[in-house]
């Protein structure tokens, strides 16, 4: 037998009921849960085979506005075809008819009941869907204090209608489109038809159409195949659980995309600004949010440079250190057995491993973890001069910077690990060296065309009202400078 729904596609039902029933029954091989019911009216010649799923129907639905309608709404002459049924006897509010067996079986596997009617080559798809899924609750990794509680779930259907409840306009398309040849995926394409940039729309379709794959159960799927640059440590598509902030981007112009079986939501373009930004700070003081804001930026900055600089100061600019800072750094360094670099390194790999851990443990053994690993742990290991105190300091102070800005986690990884390299062998050259790369790297690169930067290319008051600070709404008037159509409806620009 054929492995994929889309090896049906040119194949059709002959209209004897029992062999098509038979026949579809052999597609959905060894599935245990395949329920098939007959229903055959008083009076009538016809014969009706019902083919569904266990579990992934409304029993109590298709109870009564499937079975009882096709057992005494049948009429008792005449020609009875499948439009017939669907149109006059069905009381499901949404109903098709699909005549390939790649539709008929897609149909089943999506949830839904397929009616064969004897005699038909066509068949019914009746809308049953009553599968369980997880409930509309605020997600864990994007809490706020102010604001909207609720988040995005594994049913795309009900995450569009949350984005609907947000943007009540005419003007929000979603376009669909199946990706994976045996999961056959839905893929939800959302925009603002007047805002959004037709090139970046024809970009993201054209990356759509070119993806080959037999499965798509995560929205992270599509990110790998549809980013810029395949291998880049920053993130050019921004994901999200929170319905709110996706009503924001589509006001900005930007596209979301919404996969079925994944919570996670991407956003394209996406900037570098962008990484700074949380979400309450629109739901909080503006002067409160931009000097969140500010903070953030420096503890990315001090995330990536403390542990190097501090050790490019002990191990070759140590007459930029105070004298009684540089005395006490080396009395503290006293009959710890590795070198500093391989001391820095170590640290690294263990606060990774108990993040890790902490995330991945449940939530009162993660704080635990945390309490034994960084104070008993860490202690212990200084009272036995495996590590210096001083080094714990900085790598410990480094790791908490980067916790503030967790979209930047594995970009702030990366480039800490290679500035503590770098700088045990080049000092602070090689550290302004390092960071002159990644500026340049950073400028060059693009999001669906749109450059990374291009909210802090052209600094101005404007320019950083939603970037590096956060303006006051009546202020804040202007769209991403990305968008042509720059001006928000009703402001006055000043």
């Amino acid at each position: 037998m054929a492995g994929s729904v889309v090896d049906y596609k040119d194949k059709k039902l002959t209209g004897d009921i029992k062999k098509d029933t038979a026949f579809l029954t052999a597609a959905l091989k060894d599935n245990d849960v395949l329920r098939v019911r007959s229903v055959n009216p008083q009076n009538t010649n016809t014969e009706f085979s019902l083919v569904f799923l266990d579990g992934m129907v409304d029993s109590l639905f298709l109870s009564e506005n499937v079975i009882k309608p096709l057992t005494f709404g049948v009429p008792k002459s005449g020609y009875i075809s499948a439009r017939l049924i669907s149109e006059k006897v069905l009381f499901a509010n949404e109903v098709s008819i699909k005549t390939t067996i790649d539709e008929m079986l897609f149909t089943v596997l999506s949830g839904d009941t397929l009616v064969l009617v004897s005699g038909s080559t066509s068949a019914i798809a009746v809308n049953t869907k009553g599968f369980p899924y997880r409930q509309i609750e605020e997600p864990a990794d994007e809490r706020v204090t102010q604001g909207p509680r609720e988040g995005f779930c594994e049913v795309a259907i009900l995450n569009l209608a949350l984005i609907r409840r947000k943007l009540f306009t005419p003007d929000l398309c979603i376009k669909s489109v199946n990706l994976g040849s045996r999961t056959d995926t839905a893929v939800y394409i959302c925009y603002l038809d007047s805002l959004t940039d037709k090139k970046t729309l024809s970009m993201l379709k054209e990356r759509l159409g070119k993806i080959d794959i037999d499965g798509v159960l995560d929205s992270n799927y599509l990110t790998e195949h549809i980013r810029d640059r395949k291998y880049n440590i920053f993130k050019t598509i921004g994901t999200t659980e929170r319905p709110d902030v996706i009503a924001a981007r589509l006001l900005e112009g930007r596209i979301a995309i919404v996969v079925d079986g994944s919570p996670m939501v991407l956003t394209l373009p996406y900037l570098f600004s962008e990484n700074f930004q949380s979400d309450e700070d629109y739901y909080s003081s503006f002067i409160v949010a931009s000097v969140r804001r500010l903070l953030r930026y420096v503890c990315f900055v001090a995330a990536i440079s403390v542990p190097a600089v501090f050790i490019a100061l002990t191990t070759f600019h140590i007459e930029l250190m105070p004298t009684h800072f540089a005395i006490s750094v080396a009395r503290l360094r006293m009959g710890v057995p590795v070198s500093s670099v391989v001391e820095c390194l170590l640290l690294v790999v263990v606060f990774e491993v108990l993040k890790e851990a902490g995330v991945r443990m449940s939530q009162s053994l993660g704080h635990a973890l945390s309490i034994v690993g960084g104070l008993v742990v860490g202690e212990a290991a200084v009272e036995a001069k495996i590590i210096s105190a001083p080094m714990l300091i900085a790598v410990a102070f480094s790791g908490i910077c980067g916790l503030m800005v967790p979209r930047l986690k594995t970009s702030v990884l990366y480039i800490r690990v290679s500035s503590v390299i770098i700088c045990s062998l080049t000092g602070l050259y090689g550290f302004m060296a390092l960071g002159t790369v990644i500026l340049i790297y950073v400028l060059n690169l693009k999001s669906f065309g749109v450059d990374y930067t291009v909210s802090l290319q052209k600094i101005s008051f404007q320019t950083l009202k939603d970037s590096i600070i956060r303006a006051s709404w009546p202020k804040m008037i202007n769209r991403p400078l990305f968008n042509k159509n720059l001006k928000r409806s009703g402001g006055k620009r000043n």
